[in-house]
């Protein structure tokens, strides 16, 4: 495989930012930092509560491979099995090339932790060892939840597309809800389990370093799948649906080499990224608050308050469970005998009936740990368990309305989506485009708002007696909202699992042929006791996959929604490090007044469009690259076979990584690089302004991420639901509205499952590495050299920046007829 390393002038580079970081991290003096949490010991009675926790995790995780021998024991006929499992192989193929390049980048983070640790705090080699082994567990936990996820749903996809033959819609989505409920719930509990082993049996001074080295081994885990799963899918997606308006051919015809590449980067895409991004971010978002519980919160109730979140945490497992049942009985009483029904109704049940209960049980059990009576709680916090129930019960809340205000934009069934389509109708592919636009930027403002009212509620809670027991309580209720936001995790990944396998199962039925197999009815009602109904199956598959292009779509906005009000949070520790070590009052320098703060808000946006254009970037160079091999390649004349070439779709497969990993990497070392620069050009020489340029680039990053996200991601969502409505709801392919809508479609591509989706790891990961980071750049000895270092790391991040665009350039075949070769179709070149 080729990729950016065997460039010579890559490798020049990365041996002098090997260098520079060592030397950036050599010098210094380890001061007061968050780096040095003290995680308090527990009564018996706490540990006894959260020891149960890890029982109930347990029992968790035997739900979740319930769930999966149940689906795997649903037949499916032979064809559908045989295609599912070709696209299994292709995606362990990209997951292996993926741990490769984990290997490369973990030794990165990993010298900067051993010479912080080691060097700076002065830690025993035995200590920094086992820092560095729960960072290499977090990028672990990453990698296996998204090795899992891709088993669960390509064996889920068979079965759904089968399903869809006997006329019976909700059995077709149950089978996806139930794999998406195996990972949600698996996903959460091997989260869990790992943080309750940091805070039960790590010894004290080592609890706090081990809670940072796992969270930055998430981060970082996640922000390369996804980074790199966004870009491959979205290649292979786009180099597909183009053929069908270049060659007029049907959705995934097997023809299409592109197809088999596209399967493979639904679950590369919406199935590893996602799931190893979920991981991340109940871990990333619960390390915050044990941060801010440890350094902000009376040192007689850190205790107390750590055992509430964490029981919080793991009754999030029982209340989704329950729900997921409860739903399950209602769906089968208002959808059981019916032969067609929207099938986002019992998903959007699903997620209300689990926000509820969630927030009954947030009430009842806070009332019963904190509240007026509880034995091992001091009075002072007696007296809060109702505030703090309503703060987290924001976020929980907030977990459901943001879908519903998501859908307002992406459904198939809302007025934009609709808007979109009759735009098109009249105006092609140009106002297809502009509308949906239109859409995105309407949907970062409502859902803004929605964020705002959020905040607003939480800050004015916590304005009654939070301040009492902590500082900066506003700080703590906004960490609140965010990890009440996951208080429903596992059905949140659910029911964004759920699109890639309705997605997969689609392309499943078309690719097995199945309609073309002799005596195929005849077999199907010997064999599996029915007889199909091929027209009415691809009714249901395509109606169920707008329901799952819904439900992608709006759990994006929530998994932002925790990185951008968590980063708050985790920026409140670098606060509190300036405070201590410069000996300033945060208020003084934290100021629009100061004009370092305008530098920074400044570099993160710049920051944030530069990171979502070189990601499109990557995209586009290599869906160009694929579209020109699957146009030199494909074979559609009347003799030609009508199965998929398997030879012809791995090097789809191929092209795909190539370009993921490349603009993959470029990414991460510019991010790396920017981090570590515009953190050491923070360092306070001539006096302590200048350390606000990296709190405000990291709130930058925060907030132009927030909406850049949304806007992309829901922009994206209404273009592609459009293009379902007319092939499902007006049954107008091969139109020129459908090509309009095609279009409009790969436009979204990369907004929706590229660039948006991944802010939210890089948000988290820039927020995380920055922590320690910031503490190098104000260490007293090493204030002198840091402009110098950190204008050396800003040089090597700009070549990065120069290198994702002018590095992954569309190749011109001759340089020297350059102006002939554009004129030209690339279609007439012949490699």
């Amino acid at each position: 495989m080729v990729i950016v390393m065997k460039d010579r002038v890559v490798k020049a580079t990365l041996e002098g930012l090997f260098s520079l970081t060592i030397l950036s991290l050599t010098p210094a003096i380890a001061a007061a930092s968050e780096a040095n949490l003290k995680i308090p010991n527990l009564s018996q009675g706490q540990n006894n509560l959260l020891l149960w926790g890890i029982v109930v995790c347990i029992l968790g995780m035997l739900f979740g491979f319930y769930q999966f021998t149940k689906v795997k024991r649903i037949r499916a006929h032979q064809s559908m099995l045989d295609v599912a499992n070709t696209i299994y192989e292709t995606c362990k193929t990209y997951l292996i090339q993926q741990g490769k390049l984990l290997c490369i980048l973990f030794i990165f983070i990993g010298l900067s932790i051993a010479f912080y640790f080691g060097f700076l705090q002065r830690m025993p080699p035995s200590g920094v060892l086992l820092i560095l082994a729960w960072t290499i567990i977090g990028i672990l936990g990453s990698y296996s939840v998204a090795w899992y996820g891709i088993r669960m749903n390509t064996l889920a996809n068979s079965r759904t597309a089968f399903a869809s033959l006997e006329g019976k819609p909700l059995k077709i989505l149950n089978i996806a809800l139930d794999a998406g409920m195996s990972i949600g719930v698996l996903l959460v509990c091997v989260e869990l389990i790992m943080m309750l082993i940091i805070l039960l049996f790590v010894p004290r001074e080592l609890a706090g370093a081990s809670f940072i080295g796992f969270a930055v081994g998430e981060s970082l885990g996640a922000s390369a799948l996804r980074i790199a799963g966004g870009i491959f899918t979205k290649i292979a997606d786009i180099g597909s649906d183009l053929m069908k308006i270049v060659f007029g051919i049907k959705e995934d015809d097997p023809r299409n080499p592109g197809v088999i590449a596209d399967c493979t980067g639904d679950n590369a895409g919406d199935s590893i990224g996602p799931t190893a991004d979920g991981f991340e971010t109940y871990g990333v978002t619960g390390v915050a608050l044990v941060t801010f519980i440890v350094l902000a919160v009376q040192p007689d109730l850190t205790g107390i308050l750590l055992t509430w979140i964490f029981v919080m945490r793991i009754l999030m497992i029982l209340t989704s469970i329950c729900s997921f049942y409860i739903n399950r009985a209602l769906s089968q009483a208002r959808f059981g005998n019916k032969d067609d029904f929207d099938f986002e109704q019992p998903l959007t049940s699903l997620v209300w009936i689990t926000s509820i209960l969630s927030i009954a049980v947030t009430f009842a059990i806070s009332y019963y740990l904190l509240g007026p009576g509880s034995a091992e709680t001091p009075a002072e916090l007696q007296n809060l368990w109702l505030v703090l129930s309503i703060i987290i019960s924001c976020g929980t809340l907030g977990a459901a309305l943001i879908p519903e205000f998501t859908k307002i934009f992406t459904s198939p069934n809302s007025r934009h989506v609709a808007e979109v389509v009759k735009a098109s109708r009249e105006g092609g592919p140009s106002l297809n485009i502009l509308s949906g636009l239109v859409a995105g930027n309407f949907s970062s403002f409502w859902i803004g708002m929605v964020f705002f009212a959020l905040m607003f509620v939480a800050y004015y809670a916590s304005g009654h007696g939070l301040s009492e027991i902590m500082i900066y309580p506003s700080i703590f209720a906004f960490g609140l909202v965010a990890f009440g936001m996951l208080g429903m995790g596992p059905v949140n990944i659910a029911v964004d699992s759920y699109g890639p396998v309705t997605d997969n199962a689609q392309s499943i039925y078309e690719l097995s042929l199945i309609e073309t197999i002799p005596k195929i009815k005849e077999e199907i009602q010997r064999e599996f006791g029915f007889k199909p109904d091929f027209d009415r199956a691809k009714h249901y598959l395509e109606a169920n996959d707008g329901a799952g292009n819904t439900f992608k779509a709006t759990a994006k906005p929530v998994l932002i929604g925790t990185a951008v009000v968590g980063a708050t949070t985790m920026i409140f520790s670098l606060i509190l490090v300036i405070r201590d070590v410069l000996g300033v009052q945060p208020e003084e320098i934290l100021t629009l007044l100061n004009p370092y703060t305008i530098f920074g808000l400044i570099a993160g946006g710049a920051v944030i469009y530069w990171f979502t254009g070189a990601s499109s970037q990557a995209v586009t160079t290599g869906a160009y690259r694929a579209v020109e091999y699957i146009k030199s390649n494909i074979q559609l004349d009347e003799n030609a076979s009508q199965k998929a070439a398997t030879e012809k779709s791995k090097e789809v497969v191929k092209i795909c990584t190539q370009y993921a990993q490349q603009g993959m990497f470029n990414i991460f070392i510019a991010i790396f690089s920017f981090t570590l620069a515009f953190s050491c050009l923070s360092a306070p020489i001539a006096g302590n302004d200048s350390v606000s340029l990296f709190v405000s680039y990291l709130i930058s990053i925060a907030v132009f991420g927030l909406f850049q996200a949304v806007f992309m991601a829901n922009a994206g969502g209404c273009w592609d639901n459009a293009k379902k409505v007319v092939e499902v709801d007006l049954e107008e392919k091969g139109t020129d509205l459908h090509a309009a809508t095609v279009v409009g479609d790969t436009v979204g591509d990369p907004f929706k499952d590229t660039s948006s989706v991944a802010l939210n790891p890089i948000i988290k990961f820039t927020t995380l590495f920055g922590l320690l980071a910031m503490e190098i750049a104000i260490s007293e000895l090493f204030r002198n050299m840091a402009l110098y270092v950190g204008g050396a790391f800003l040089v090597v991040a700009l070549i990065f920046v120069w290198r994702s665009f002018y590095g992954m350039r569309i190749p011109l075949r001759s340089e020297s007829s350059s102006r002939e070769i554009l004129k030209e179709p690339a279609v007439d070149h012949q490699e």
